[in-house]
């Protein structure tokens, strides 16, 4: 049994963000595991630029980005098992893990969760149609052509408008590939503006809204795919089917946090971000144990997931040296036109400013958020457009809360 005093789950940019604010913190004797061979997570196989523009001021590639961090965890000395899976964390914050060395128990006084997420792949979307080669998600055909040098197709259809999806139809583009279509099965793109004007208006992609594959066709190789819109209830729309041959069918189709770990340590979920429930210092309903990244709620900038893993890490070194502060908490809640808000709850004696992160349920053009409690205005912001692609970020001072105050909602209202 190894003993340190805050464990970090995951060697991403939100696992060694995190590590790196703990020790500035002050706790010393921290260990960050993780699966893969070299830390960075998903950055290491993202090698197109616009990371840390928010966070360092400048703009890098992905394996840039991730060895801005990975230098500052080697300069601090902090230990990384490396090519070691955890394979659970107990309420008790006891964390067990296989390695090639066997196994692996780790006695943490605060545990970060940072396992970031994994795709969801064509099994969970029924399509019809047969099941040729040719098929994949977007993250794996990235690691293929960037990481080990592959190339995945030649003639491919994407479905999927998440930023992923988009990266990919450029890139394939300037590997020579002919993208055909992309196809988004809802009304609207569900990547960031600057990504649909980058990577398909500029290489002139179409973009097909209200569309899915409707089937797959192929044997050996995938030979092409069926398309179709879909009404309002996503049904697929038959007189609307057309053929598009392709031998490469790329799945940008969403996100699933990581949170088998956190489910067996007992931790309450939230339904609608696939993370867990958590205060405004990262921490979960268990004490000491901490959550930030992908693995929380799904991020479309790096440069936030740095910022929320330095939240969670500095609470964890406080709450080791037991200085962090729990007093009662007020709820946070989504009101009208906004799909969720993070945190979930907020600790009245909060002496730092809270910032909300949320997402909206559809896109508006110019909008006023107002975070209300108790009939009472707290706040609010102006917007020019909010889109479901991209988070919002909301600044809270936590001095006007009433002591009587027991939830805060957070809603918006198109303006003119």
């Amino acid at each position: 049994m190894l003993e340190y005093d805050i464990a970090v789950i995951g060697g991403g940019p939100a696992g060694m963000a995190a590590a790196a604010a703990a020790y500035d913190s002050g706790v010393k004797n921290i260990c960050i595991i993780d699966r893969e061979e070299k830390t960075g997570g998903i950055l290491k196989q993202c090698i197109h630029s616009g990371f840390g523009l928010h966070k360092l001021g400048k703009e890098l590639t992905g394996p840039e980005y991730a060895e801005v961090y990975t230098e500052k965890i080697n300069k601090r000395g902090i230990k990384v098992y490396s090519e070691t899976m955890v394979t659970d964390v107990s309420p008790d914050k006891t964390v067990t893990a296989r390695s090639t060395g066997g196994i692996l128990k780790i006695k943490a006084k605060a545990v970060i969760l940072a396992m970031g997420c994994r795709e969801r792949s064509r099994g969970a979307l029924n399509t019809a149609g047969t099941r040729p080669a040719g098929i994949y998600s977007a993250g794996t055909a990235q690691k293929l052509m960037n990481c080990d040098g592959f190339s995945v197709g030649k003639r491919a259809v994407i479905l999927g408008s998440g930023d992923i999806g988009l990266i990919m139809a450029r890139r394939m583009s300037l590997e020579g590939a002919k993208v055909e279509a992309v196809c988004e099965i809802m009304p609207y793109s569900g990547g960031l503006t600057r990504n649909i004007v980058q990577c398909l208006e500029d290489f002139g992609i179409p973009l097909f809204l209200s569309t899915t594959v409707a089937e797959i066709h192929g044997s050996e190789r995938l030979e092409g795919v069926t398309v179709a819109k879909v009404d309002e209830n996503r049904n697929i729309i038959d007189s609307t089917r057309r053929f598009i041959p392709c031998d490469t069918l790329l799945l940008s189709v969403g996100l699933i946090p990581e949170n088998e770990l956190t489910e067996n340590a007992g931790v309450l979920m939230d339904r609608i971000t696939g993370g867990a429930l958590v205060d405004e210092n990262r921490q979960t309903q268990r004490e000491g144990i901490f959550a930030c990244g992908n693995v929380l709620h799904v991020h479309d900038l790096v440069d936030y997931v740095s910022d929320e893993a330095e939240i969670a890490g500095r609470a964890a070194a406080e709450y080791v040296k037991g200085k962090l502060e729990s007093g009662g908490t007020v709820k946070v809640r989504a009101g009208n036109g906004v799909r969720y808000v993070l945190p979930q709850r907020i600790n009245r004696n909060s002496s730092e400013k809270v910032y909300l992160f949320l997402r909206v349920s559809k896109p508006f053009g110019k909008v006023r958020y107002t975070v209300s409690s108790g009939g009472r205005v707290l706040s609010v912001a102006v917007r020019p457009k909010a889109v479901p692609g991209e988070m919002e970020k909301l600044p809270l001072e936590i001095k006007n809360l009433g002591s009587d105050d027991d939830e805060i909602t957070v809603s918006l209202e198109e303006t003119e």
